[in-house]
Parts: C-alpha cells; sequence; structure tokens
C-alpha cells in the first residue's frame, strides 16, 4: 500500500473567485484539533524529521509548493504538494520531512491531536527501532 494518500477538497466559487471549506469527520478524516501553517521557509531549509506515536495530520499546500517525504520504517516515498484543493493524509508513525519550499509557499497542516511533545518522535534510529518490532 502507498504512503501517499490524498483527500480532495472542491472548489466552490463563481466569478468573484474560489473557496475551499476543510470540515473535520467529512473533507478530513478526523476531529480537527490543532491548525497551523508554515511560511517565509527560507531557501534550502527542510523542516519536519520527526513522526508521531498518535497524532494523524492533513497537508495542504494553500499556495506555493514543497516536496513532502514520507517513510514507514519499510519504504520511503515522496510527493509535490502544490494545489489548495488536495490534502495529503499523515498516519501516525510515519516520519515526514518537507523539502523544497517555494518562496511562497503556505503549508497548512490540520491536526488530530492538540499539540503534546511527547508524542514525537524526533530521532529517526529511534523511529525505526519502534516501527521494525
Amino acid at each position: 500500500m502507498s504512503l501517499i494518500q490524498w483527500t480532495h477538497f472542491p472548489p466552490l466559487g463563481d466569478n468573484r473567485g474560489s473557496l475551499v471549506a476543510l470540515e473535520g469527520e467529512k473533507t478530513v478524516p478526523f476531529t480537527i484539533q490543532r491548525v497551523y501553517y508554515l511560511f517565509g521557509t527560507k531557501l534550502g531549509v527542510s523542516r519536519g524529521f520527526h513522526a508521531h506515536k498518535k497524532l494523524q495530520q492533513v497537508a495542504v499546500c494553500v499556495t506555493g509548493r514543497c516536496r513532502m517525504v514520507l517513510d514507514d520504517g519499510q519504504k520511503r516515498e515522496e510527493v509535490w504538494l502544490d494545489s489548495p484543493t488536495q490534502g495529503l493524509l499523515i498516519s501516525n508513525m510515519v516520519w515526514r520531512e518537507m523539502h523544497d519550499f517555494s518562496p511562497d509557499c503556505v503549508l497548512l497542516v490540520l491536526a488530530s491531536e492538540h499539540y503534546d511533545e511527547a508524542d514525537y518522535i524526533r530521532n529517526y534510529e529511534q523511529f525505526l527501532k519502534m516501527v521494525n518490532k
């Protein structure tokens, strides 16, 4: 099974422009507990480099683009996020990295849990030990 799973956000609009609605347990497959976004990422800077024990996420590039790398300890896949009408589903226990941010990139992230530092796995070797038991 592929690590790359999309959720689609149908755009609504008319001659004035477009609108996308993100709804927990509808267009997003969980209750949204936290929303944050990354912007102004400097050229050559990569982000992420962690996994979560419990938390699930949906990542959406509302403008610009970035390259997402997902790794479940057995396989590693990458995909470009470059559309405000589709979100990348990121399961728990999946290592994630974000690279190659365009200067105008705004990466919106919807999370299934509130922030909890204890939920993070920030060491890749520790992550591999946990998923390959």
